[in-house]
């Protein structure tokens, strides 16, 4: 669960244990989606007047390509993150690194702010391993699986810049 009763949070804190599904309607059509459910846990409490603050840590795995040679990676996301929601008339509500939520709800729904951390947390570049050899740029052979028969291309600019070294083309 990701929805907390604002009411009851301002006696007490309480233990957040929920998931959010890669499914989630939360989700735009161009995130970098979970291919599994993104788990988050942490402690949600007031933080003073029409303020609640959230302390945790989400865990999930996201699914892309190497950036090298564009086979399919899982890469696995665990982000410790802190929130600071904020009652819309409250004073550092326009602050953009605070949640703002509608004064007049009786419901804290963490999904939008746990989506934009997910979001942060994941790679921009997967990489498949730390020695990926990527693909031949000549053939688009995978270099992982061994060496191509390509000759090495040379860019004919270069040329001028070896013969200074005294080598030929």
């Amino acid at each position: 669960m990701l929805s907390f009763d604002i009411r009851s949070l301002a006696s007490k804190a309480v233990h957040v244990d929920g998931v959010l599904a890669a499914n989630d309607p939360v989700w735009q059509d161009d995130d970098t989606r979970p291919c599994t459910p993104v788990h988050v846990t942490g402690r949600l409490s007031a933080a003073g007047a029409d303020r609640y603050y959230f302390s945790g840590r989400l865990e999930g795995e996201a699914a892309g390509e190497c950036r090298r040679c564009l086979t399919d990676v899982t890469v696995s996301i665990a982000e410790d993150i802190q929130l600071l929601f904020v009652e819309a008339d409250t004073e550092g509500a326009d602050d953009p690194d605070v949640y703002v939520i509608d004064s007049r709800a009786h419901e804290l729904d963490m999904r939008p702010a746990l989506r934009e951390q997910w979001l942060l947390a994941v790679p921009a570049f997967a990489q498949c391993r730390d020695d990926c050899k990527g693909l031949c740029p000549t053939c688009g052979a995978d270099l992982n699986a061994g060496a191509c028969d390509c000759a090495s291309a040379t860019d004919s600019r270069w040329g001028a810049l070896r013969n200074v070294r005294g080598q030929s083309n």
